[in-house]
């Protein structure tokens, strides 16, 4: 009985985790998502990003759910191209938020949200760039934009298929 007891308080082994430095692309051959899938407005958006010399990729819950065979509810597009750049690419977009400013562009009721990829916060003061991030006298977050690569946007999201 008390071997149980103590058993309970033992710390769980934790399992090492593989960190990819940088993200596995997949060709269509290895998945079975096709462009007609996914909304024709979200699609535009990615090629004409793409066309304008930005990367642009369609990321977040809209992929996993299409991967699962479900209806996604929204889609999401994640770009090179600042807040201030995809909104001069698209008349009908509207830049929104405070500490990490998004686009939202409206076609009629279906809104797309784009984002700039996003790095992780400088872990040295010094290395901040006040221009992009910003905190106040008490820790709290101000602005949060932090822009990055393709691969740092793939490694801070939980489900890396995301991206």
């Amino acid at each position: 009985m008390l071997k149980k007891l103590f058993q309970s308080f033992r710390t769980p082994v934790r399992r090492t985790q593989h960190i990819r430095s940088t993200p596995e692309v997949l060709n269509s051959g290895q998945h079975s998502l096709q462009k007609t899938q996914f909304s024709r407005y979200a699609v535009n958006i990615v090629e004409r990003l793409q066309g304008a010399g930005y990367q642009a990729y369609l990321v977040g819950g809209c992929v996993r759910d299409m991967l699962l065979g479900i209806t996604p509810k929204d889609f999401d597009v994640a770009t090179s191209a600042t807040p201030e750049q995809v909104r001069a690419e698209f008349r009908n977009a509207r830049i929104i938020g405070r500490r990490f400013k998004l686009v939202h562009i409206h076609f009629g009721r279906e809104i797309i949200e784009v984002a700039t990829f996003r790095a992780n916060h400088p872990v040295n003061e010094d290395d901040e760039d006040s221009n992009q991030s910003s905190r106040n006298e008490s820790g709290r977050i101000l602005r949060d934009n932090v822009y990055g690569t393709l691969e740092e946007d793939a490694q801070r999201r939980d489900f890396t298929i995301n991206a």
